[in-house]
């Protein structure tokens, strides 16, 4: 929001929230019915292509966010190394109103006949494509650098241009966040070609579809904060530099303000004295930036099949917010299988995230594979590509947590006994914030759940603690009371009355046990997945996690589940691990000493996460 909202600052279609796409229903409805029932002669194909076109659009603009997002992740050839935050992506969320402007215009203007010669539009007419080009290089570029200019004068400013550039460190839907009324004022500067293209009698799809494509590609360009035009191409061409913007050159405006205002031709810079003097420096900085190498990795993979658009590389506004199953996306379902076909084809882990604490640098490695899928061999590779690069510890998280891994894990540290990279599963970190939820004064509690490195740690714990341990299957009690001594013993029991009020739960935890559960009983997880939540009647806690401290740098998308500015405590473990500059893995059968940890992750900044979660979402 500006600084000082002025008139027409908000879309039409606020109110209407998630359902302001119906405000082409009509429109749409309206065309497909027109194309089926009237004769071949009289069908409009271009009235009907305004809707595949717009959903072109969005996918258009959704690869672009991908792609920016996965290479800033890495660092190399970054612009403006600073992080996002949430407010920006709640912000910038609304990046599709402006198609929806576009789209119920075009309706309009069609539907309307207010156009001549756009009723039956050919695909491709030569002369038109040039008069296109020659509008554009002419009246619409010099018309927007002086309607950009006025837009930077106070007045203006407050009331409308501080919204765009609220985003210092742009992404390349950064480019189409304005008020509705600035939006007003460009689609009738991008018109003036197809305005003229229409009048003339020139005008074809190539020239009103691959216009508008062109303005969102150059749009996408300029706000992507990754410098990939080469160097080269203005070697063959020096003039290009007149007639074609660079990453560096766009975001050069949005870090300097008074400078670089052309719209993707910096020729009027040049000729009214307002090229940034940087410009030049900044492409060739940002060319030889070098991708970072972190200190901790954090190895995650994706979980179920929709869980892919969950990924910050995915769709941002779903990334920032705790992972839910949404109706809508069974609507997508053939791009999903897409994606799961790929997934079984490509075999490199990739860079998610990148993020800052203090000094340390932070990645978040995700393998390519489902949980139904192996990733045995991966995690192996994704230690040792760790190890090349640097990195000080590698945190283990998800199903890299279950026990043969987990076990693999250690063979492969056993196997290279000079291994600089320090392999954490973090199950000390898990079972301190665990025994940190239990309720004060409680005396017994039950443990649900696969019996893995972390349930047996706790069940250890909380009898040395003088806790009742309630088990209630008989060969998880077994597996239990072969590995504790006589002493602990005594408070370990197997019981099915069901009458404790504090459960730890893992996975395996059913339905029928939840429903025989007290009411009010305390669902407390240690496992890295959450259980169902069947009853209303008692209390859920969040897997093991932490709040992270603030001053944690470019965290602006949630870890699976979990709320905003938290972090699963096998994540948290890395990082104060590699904070403290602690000597040693913990894998396998090896676990750090549980209230070490704990009081070394409250020193560093990282808080309990409070129950019942105060969250928006």
């Amino acid at each position: 929001m500006a600084s000082k909202p002025g008139i027409l600052t908000d879309w039409p279609w606020k109110s209407l929230g998630s359902l302001k796409y119906l405000v082409l229903a009509p429109w749409v409805i309206h065309s497909t019915y027109s194309f089926v029932t009237k004769d071949e002669s009289e069908r409009n194909l271009s009235n009907l292509l305004i809707f595949p076109f717009l959903l072109w659009r969005m996918l258009h603009n959704q690869i672009w966010i991908s792609l920016s997002r996965y290479w800033t992740a890495k660092g190399n050839n970054s612009i403006v190394d600073k992080g996002l935050e949430f407010e920006q992506v709640d912000r910038e969320s609304n990046w599709d109103d402006q198609i929806l402007l576009n789209g119920t215009i075009f309706y309009a203007a069609t539907v309307s006949k207010l156009l001549p010669g756009t009723l039956y539009l050919p695909a491709w007419k030569t002369d038109g494509v040039i008069m296109a080009i020659l509008m554009h290089a002419g009246p619409v570029e010099f018309l927007y650098y002086w309607f950009h200019r006025a837009l930077h004068h106070h007045y203006l400013y407050s009331r409308y241009h501080s919204h765009h550039h609220s985003s210092i460190v742009t992404e390349p839907i950064t480019s189409v966040i304005h008020p509705f009324a600035e939006h007003l004022v460009y689609f009738i500067l991008f018109a003036i070609p197809m305005l003229t293209t229409s009048f003339t009698g020139t005008a074809s799809m190539t020239s009103f579809f691959g216009y508008v494509t062109y303005i969102d590609f150059m749009n996408n360009l300029g706000h992507c904060n990754y410098e990939l035009i080469p160097k080269r191409l203005f070697s063959i061409f020096p003039p290009l530099k007149y007639f074609m913007y660079t990453p560096s050159f766009h975001s050069l405006h949005h870090t300097q303000f008074r400078t670089n205002y052309s719209l993707f031709m910096p020729l009027y810079d040049y000729i009214y004295g307002t090229m940034d003097k940087s410009t030049d420096e900044l492409y060739e900085t940002s060319l030889k930036r070098e991708a970072e190498s972190p200190d901790v990795v954090h190895l995650t993979h994706l979980t179920t099949p929709e869980s892919i658009y969950h990924l910050r590389l995915g769709f941002a506004s779903l990334a920032s917010k705790p992972h839910t199953s949404k109706w809508y996306m069974w609507l997508i379902w053939p791009l999903t299988l897409f994606f799961m076909m790929l997934t079984w084809l490509y075999g490199r882990t990739f860079v998610v995230e990148r993020h800052r604490l203090d000094k340390l640098r932070l990645q978040t490695w995700a393998i390519p594979k489902y949980s139904i899928q192996s990733i045995n061999g991966l995690i192996e590779e994704a230690i040792l590509e760790a190890e090349a690069g640097g990195a000080k510890v590698l945190s283990l998280g998800l199903l890299n947590q279950a026990k043969e891994l987990n076990r693999y894990g250690e063979l492969y540290v056993e196997r290279h006994p000079k291994l600089s990279v320090k392999v954490v599963d973090g199950s000390s970190m898990a079972v301190a914030v665990v025994l940190n939820r239990i309720p004060k004064g409680t005396t017994e509690v039950v443990i649900r759940g696969r019996v893995t490195k972390v349930a047996y740690a706790l069940a250890f714990t909380l009898c040395q603690r003088v806790i009742e341990v309630v088990i209630l299957r008989e060969d998880e009690y077994v597996k239990l009371k072969k590995s504790f001594n006589s002493k602990s013993e005594t408070k370990l029991s197997f019981s099915r009355s069901y009458a404790q009020k504090t459960w730890l739960v893992g996975d395996g935890l059913d339905e029928e046990e939840q429903l025989k559960a007290q009411k009010g009983t305390l669902f407390i997880p240690f496992s890295q997945f959450p259980p169902k939540k069947l009853r209303k009647d008692c209390s859920y806690h969040s897997t093991p996690a932490m709040v992270t401290p603030r001053h944690l740098e470019n965290l602006h998308s949630c870890e699976n589940w979990l709320p905003r500015r938290v972090m699963s405590a096998w994540r948290v473990a890395g990082i104060v691990h590699a904070l403290e500059g602690w000597d040693e893995h913990e894998c396998g059968y090896t676990m750090s000493n549980i209230e070490k940890v704990w009081q070394a992750t409250l020193r560093h900044g990282f808080q309990p996460l409070m129950f019942p979660t105060q969250s928006k979402y």
